[in-house]
């Protein structure tokens, strides 16, 4: 189990993870994110950096580890993603064939039409020519920047540029501009030590990643789609459609309410129960 874009593990996925070892006979592997929270990066790598296709990498490595543990059935491994980790359990599913149920929960399936829905088509522009430059102290993404480019800075050691994840303001440039997810993650912010910036990198990299292409490749391995039926941030209907594409055995649970309503609140206890009934069925057996 591993959390979505930029949030740590403390961010309810132990509320899962309590639930899940209480309800079944299963044991849970939490972790964060390579540079963020708890886990460390590679040597010469930014933290608060998120590269897709090392977080899914990353999966499998924790896969690995998982097997090497006496309390783990080696050959009834599941995964679990929510948000952007959503995505990533969908991809892992579809080519590490040593999973054996994969629970997807608001997931990001399609990077591009998903960047382009929360990102105004006024700042597109700017945003590539950030990706390009990279950011200065101040951000206006309807005017030209006398700044370095980003990635000949990096190439030569320089620090890599950054954006927030989320900002008040949602004409202010950051990686997700909605407000529930600032509510969120500043709720987040002010108890854990949660950080409000990402790489520029992240963000070109959200919009190149497609995790739901070989969705149709996860069968015969079970899976389980909860989607938000009011989801701005990893909008319902571009899941829904991903979700199509599956093939059986497949479980689609709609949730009312928004992204992060299946987290906590009257919404958990129903998601978390669906969760463990599709667990139980075909992990836990």
């Amino acid at each position: 189990m591993a959390h979505g874009f930029s949030a740590l593990k403390e961010m309810d996925l132990n509320t899962f993870a309590e639930y899940f070892t209480s309800k079944l006979s299963l044991t849970c592997l939490v972790y964060d994110n390579r540079g963020f929270g708890d886990s460390n990066t590679k040597e010469g790598q930014p933290r608060q950096e998120i590269i897709p296709a090392q977080q899914t990498s990353d999966y499998s490595d924790a896969i690995t580890y998982a097997q090497t543990r006496a309390e783990v059935d080696s050959k009834k491994i599941g995964i679990w993603g929510s948000s952007y980790s959503g995505g990533h359990v969908l991809w892992v599913g579809a080519v590490d064939k040593r999973v054996k149920a994969v629970l997807c929960q608001v997931p990001c399936v399609d990077g591009y039409s998903n960047f382009n829905r929360l990102i105004r088509p006024d700042f597109t522009s700017g945003l590539n020519e950030l990706f390009e430059q990279g950011p200065q102290e101040t951000f206006d993404l309807n005017t030209d920047y006398e700044v370095r480019k980003d990635r000949h800075a990096r190439a030569a050691g320089k620090p890599a540029g950054t954006l927030p994840v989320v900002d008040e303001n949602p004409q202010a440039p950051s990686a997700l501009p909605t407000p529930d997810s600032y509510t969120f993650f500043t709720a987040w912010g002010k108890k854990s030590s949660w950080k409000n910036e990402v790489t520029v990198k992240s963000i070109e990299a959200f919009r190149e990643y497609n995790p739901s292409a070989h969705i149709h490749h996860i069968s015969p391995t079970p899976l389980l789609m909860t989607v938000a039926q009011n989801d701005v941030l990893t909008p319902t209907d571009l899941a829904l459609e991903a979700y199509s594409r599956a093939r059986e055995p497949k479980q689609l649970h709609l949730l009312p309410g928004g992204h992060f309503d299946g987290y906590s609140g009257a919404n958990f206890e129903k998601n978390a129960n669906t969760q463990a009934e599709f667990l139980q069925k075909w992990l836990c057996t």
